[in-house]
């Protein structure tokens, strides 16, 4: 019999999956990947610690399930899009792995856009430019760290350094690559013209060759298969960013359907015929169908937020879950489920990591008093996330005409393993949510890519239909939808009161790092 690997390198965890020719997730092993935060607003990663994270998680799936690594038919691997992951001409690591919640590079998108670079860059890109993509980044370490800029031999995304290290060859994803501001979208190629604008002329050697999400790009080194347990030669794929993963996993294969991942990061998004060229979207990138663009809008606002929740201030009944074989996620959703929606909590705006509306954007709880518990918070939080995702599918659903109606949103990530969460989804977005059976779909999204890149089925279409289930779904409820645009204009009203004060306190920030 026949299995597939799936490899999940998210912002802050790794992850390998097993699946078999059904969809049938028959195995998982899950690693916490540690983020380093070494100055406010710099998020990195242990590039030899996250390959070593992946070997262990391939080892533990498949020493766990019992599969033999000779039924191991192919690996498709996904990751966070943006960031960066630079590989030495000393055959190492150049640096850290930057994550893509590092905010350290915001000033280059603010300066592009004043003196223009922007607008010549989108009429290649169809992009604009963000702190966390690759160009902002190469540009950052140009100028702050020329010894390791002078050392770069290949730019990796995430997903296509792990593949590195699988096989040894240097590829390029195009749905990594085509959201990095480094590549043409009308063209689909690398486009010396952008690294022109963005002074970075030197990098084109090191831009590895491009490939496709279910291209064959190389198998299992000796080496590899020494250090992750695979077989020597067994197949890998181009694999995908990991938003086209989830999207794949969740059956959205057409623009009928909006994909929401509530993860580290925010994404809204949904497949396209023809890109959105007037600005009002965050991104353009390519997606795995080559037919489609993949309209996105995101930030690193979604879940991530709840996860330092979690971790900052309900440490100890998290320790006391786990002693009684519970998650503290379920106690999280049975607090927020005693508080009905018409109850008034604070607002919570979900700028732990970045912001989606100003590039100095803080965190921050409003309306807070005495009679507020953690369990207030517990809702604040659930609440002022779903309010962020709203403020994202406004942008997307102003993209498409009255005759292209949605027939109902996908969702993938923490809160779609949360009933509670999933309907207050549904409530905010006044649309119809659907969960699918698969827990972790980027996984599972690379998985069925695998399978149609070694022959299992004849495209991604027929994958999907064969390899993907809906699990759930939530019809919003009127009086509660009702309630939370209330609350959602309120949220909005608030983001507009506190645009003035971001700036100022980014100079306290920046003069306490000096």
């Amino acid at each position: 019999m026949h299995y597939f690997i799936g490899l999940d390198n998210g912002g802050t965890a790794t992850k390998a999956a097993v699946f078999d020719r059904s969809g049938k997730e028959i195995g998982k092993a899950v690693m916490a990947t540690a983020a380093l935060t070494p100055a406010p607003g710099y998020v990195e990663r242990d590039m030899e610690e996250m390959w070593a994270a992946n070997c262990a998680c391939v080892r533990k799936v498949l020493q766990d399930t019992g599969i033999d690594p000779a039924d191991v038919a192919g690996v498709g691997i996904a990751g966070h899009g943006k960031g960066l992951y630079l590989w030495g001409k000393d055959g190492r690591p150049v640096r850290h792995g930057i994550i893509s919640t590092d905010n350290r590079a915001w000033g280059y998108p603010e300066m592009w856009r004043k003196d223009g670079t922007e607008e010549k860059v989108f009429a290649l890109s169809l992009q604009h430019i963000l702190p966390f993509q690759a160009v902002s980044l190469l540009a950052w370490i140009r100028d702050h760290e020329p010894e390791n800029y002078r050392n770069i031999r290949w730019i990796f995304e995430c997903k296509d350094y792990v593949r590195f290290r699988l096989t040894g060859e240097a590829k390029a994803e195009i749905t990594d690559y085509s959201g990095a501001n480094l590549m043409n979208l009308r063209t689909r190629d690398y486009d010396p013209e952008l690294l022109k604008l963005f002074g970075l002329t030197e990098m084109e050697p090191a831009l590895p060759p491009l490939c496709r999400a279910t291209e064959l790009c190389g198998a299992v080194t000796e080496e590899a298969a020494r250090d992750c347990g695979l077989m020597p030669g067994t197949p890998v794929i181009g694999g995908m960013f990991d938003i086209n993963a989830c999207a794949i996993a969740a059956g959205v294969t057409d623009s009928s359907r909006i994909c929401m991942i509530a993860g580290t990061w925010s994404i809204n998004e949904y497949p396209r015929s023809e890109p959105v060229t007037d600005g009002s979207v965050l991104m353009n990138s390519l997606f795995c169908l080559p037919e489609y663009y993949l309209i996105e809008e995101s930030s690193p606002t979604s879940a991530g937020n709840n996860e330092w929740f979690v971790r900052e201030l309900l440490p100890e009944l998290r320790a006391e879950a786990e002693g009684r074989g519970e998650s503290i996620y379920e106690v999280l959703n049975q607090w927020v489920d005693s508080i009905a929606a018409t109850e008034f909590v604070p607002l919570f705006l979900p700028f732990l990591m970045a912001s989606n509306e100003h590039p100095n954007a803080r965190g921050c709880l409003i309306g807070l008093s005495l009679n507020h518990t953690r369990r207030h918070l517990a809702r604040s939080v659930y609440e002022g996330i779903a309010f962020c995702h709203r403020r994202h599918l406004e942008k997307l659903l102003a993209t498409r005409s009255r005759e292209e109606p949605v027939s109902c949103i996908r969702l993938a990530g923490g809160a779609a393993r949360s009933a509670v969460w999933a309907q207050m989804f549904a409530d905010v977005m006044k649309l119809p949510v659907e969960t699918v059976e698969a827990n972790e779909t980027g996984a599972l999204g690379c998985a069925i890519a695998t399978a149609v890149a070694v022959g299992e089925y004849p495209d991604l279409r027929t994958a999907v239909e064969n390899m993907t289930a809906v699990s759930q779904r939530y019809e919003p409820d009127p009086g509660r939808s009702a309630v939370y645009d209330r609350k959602f204009a309120l949220y909005c009203r608030a983001i507009g009161c506190l645009d003035g004060l971001w700036d100022e306190m980014q100079e306290l920030i920046e003069e306490g790092n000096r």
